[in-house]
């Protein structure tokens, strides 16, 4: 590449809002990405391809320190590089870059007193080790006391292997020999799981026979949801519930559709006039929880209770 060349290039990357914004910050702490995104208030995605040009440049060195690699301005960064910087630099006197340094010196300080602090009303957006959803849920289950459940459209029993410690008996019932299989191979040994083979629609019960019902992701595949939650209710007994997990309405049938599902998602006002019709009274019904991956599926949780004779 010629000098020419070069200083074309330097000067585009110094042509860049991001990347001046990041030498600015640089140029005062050595910090991860995950600490420059949470400053800048971008992607991390485009925070990294912004630091890949800056280092291949020779702008910005790392240093790891256990699983994190810290960034920083390159000590021994080129000398043209270096007088263009510092140009740049010279005259900046910005608001952004302000707020900037005042995002970066409040992480700095709660980096200094340690991670919660950094994390503050943000918690649930980060990981620490051993904190996770699955370790959480787990907690939860161990402080949680069921009878007897029905797992409607259990699948493979991940869900039963689950609460099945803490249940009196749970019932797996799906309409798939190959699904059925696998969880028996999965519960094999607890001695209070039952697999049996049915339709949601006409479940193989007599009335009143659980505690609990779960209708976890599985009223999608349903062609008659509302009968679905009404043939739940009549295996509960007095006093017991009903617990919904599903899809809210959506636009993404060509996501869905690969799954096996048949209808898409559903609204609040919908899903509890369902449990409603059923006999039983709503306790929640609502959007409790967005994917974080695309297409970002809205999720509805519902619980339903029978109400038990006087």
């Amino acid at each position: 590449m010629t000098e020419l060349a070069q200083l074309n290039a330097l000067c585009g990357l110094f042509a860049d809002p991001t990347r001046v914004r990041l030498l600015a910050l640089l140029a005062e702490e050595e910090l991860s990405v995950a600490e420059l995104t949470q400053v800048l208030q971008l992607a991390q995605s485009r925070v990294s391809t912004h630091l890949g040009k800056l280092r291949d440049a020779g702008l910005v060195a790392t240093r790891r320190e256990g699983a994190s690699t810290y960034h920083r301005l390159h000590a021994a960064m080129p000398a043209r590089a270096r007088g263009l910087w510092e140009l740049v630099r010279e005259p900046l006197d910005d608001a952004q870059l302000e707020a900037d340094r005042r995002r970066c010196a409040a992480l700095v300080r709660a980096r200094e007193r340690g991670w919660p602090d950094a994390v503050a009303g943000r918690m649930e957006r980060h990981y620490s080790p051993g904190r996770t959803w699955e370790a959480t849920a787990r907690g939860f289950l161990g402080l949680t006391r069921f009878g007897d459940v029905l797992d409607a459209g259990s699948g493979d029993g991940t869900l039963a292997e689950l609460i099945a410690p803490r249940a009196r008996s749970v019932t797996c019932l799906d309409r798939s020999d190959k699904v059925l299989e696998a969880a028996r191979r999965r519960l094999a040994g607890m001695d209070n799981v039952e697999v049996v083979k049915g339709d949601l629609h006409e479940l193989p019960f007599d009335d009143a026979s659980f505690d609990t019902v779960m209708l976890f992701n599985v009223l999608t595949f349903a062609r008659r949801p509302d009968a679905v939650v009404a043939e739940a209710a009549r295996a509960l007994r007095p006093g017991g519930q009903l617990a919904i997990v599903t899809l809210a309405t959506h636009t993404h049938e060509d996501v869905t559709s690969a799954y096996g599902h048949v209808v898409g998602g559903f609204d609040a006002a919908t899903l509890s006039g369902y449990l409603e019709a059923a006999g039983l009274s709503v306790d929640q019904c609502a959007i409790t929880s967005r994917e974080r991956r695309k297409p970002h599926f809205d999720v509805i949780s519902a619980f339903g209770t029978k109400e038990a004779k006087p």
